[in-house]
Order: C-alpha cells, then sequence, then structure tokens
C-alpha cells in the first residue's frame, strides 16, 4: 500500500495543525494505522495509533492535546494537534498496518515537517 501524508508546516506555540495521511493501492485491508515522529538526532517514537474498530491510543506527551481520527471508508488518518508546542517539532511519519498472505506488513509514508517556534 501507497501511504502519503499532508498537512504540515510552520507554527507559532500555542497554535494548532491538522495532519492527513491516506492509504492506498492495496486488496487488503489495513488494520492499525499511527503518527510517529522523529526529530533530529532522536528515534522515531509514537505519537498516536488508532484501529480500525477506533481505539486509540497516545503517547504521554501529547494527552490532551492530539486527537487521532480515522476514515475507514477512505483509508484516511487525521492527526489534530493543539497547544502545539517547540518540543513537537519533528518529522511526522503515517504507518498503515496491514495482514498479507498471513504475514505483518507495515507501509510508511514519506514524512511531512512539523516546525513549532517559541
Amino acid at each position: 500500500v501507497q501511504v502519503g501524508e499532508s498537512g504540515g508546516g510552520l507554527v507559532q506555540a500555542g497554535g494548532s495543525l491538522r495532519l492527513s495521511c491516506a492509504a492506498s493501492g492495496s486488496g487488503f485491508s489495513i488494520n492499525d494505522m499511527g503518527w510517529y515522529r522523529q526529530a533530529p538526532g532522536k528515534q522515531r517514537d509514537l505519537v498516536a495509533s488508532i484501529t480500525s474498530s477506533g481505539i486509540t491510543n497516545y503517547a504521554d506527551s501529547v494527552k490532551g492535546r492530539f486527537t487521532i481520527s480515522r476514515d475507514n471508508a477512505k483509508n484516511t488518518v487525521y492527526l489534530q494537534m493543539n497547544s502545539l508546542k517547540p518540543e513537537d517539532t519533528a518529522v511526522y511519519y503515517c504507518k498503515a498496518s496491514q495482514i498479507v498472505w498471513g504475514l505483518p506488513v507495515d507501509s510508511w509514508g514519506q514524512g511531512t515537517q512539523v516546525t513549532v517556534s517559541s
């Protein structure tokens, strides 16, 4: 499956951004979808994930500020980011997880830059 993100940009601290991620091109169902982020010199970490039935999971650092949602009909996942902080600055990646012929397959997008200025 091909995964593509959009919606990144530059925003002042306290502002909001909405990221979108669309997955396409696969005949297999998409199970979990998630957002990860990677700051320079750091590892890629989970920000939020959502199952196909809508169960969500958040990193402690974003709870209460970020909301993940999903449109299964469009194979699209969103990340609404409010009260942004400079430490949220990173490249944000979307991941789509599938089971293909009985094997787990993860597909990643190319990433979108989010920069929060102080």
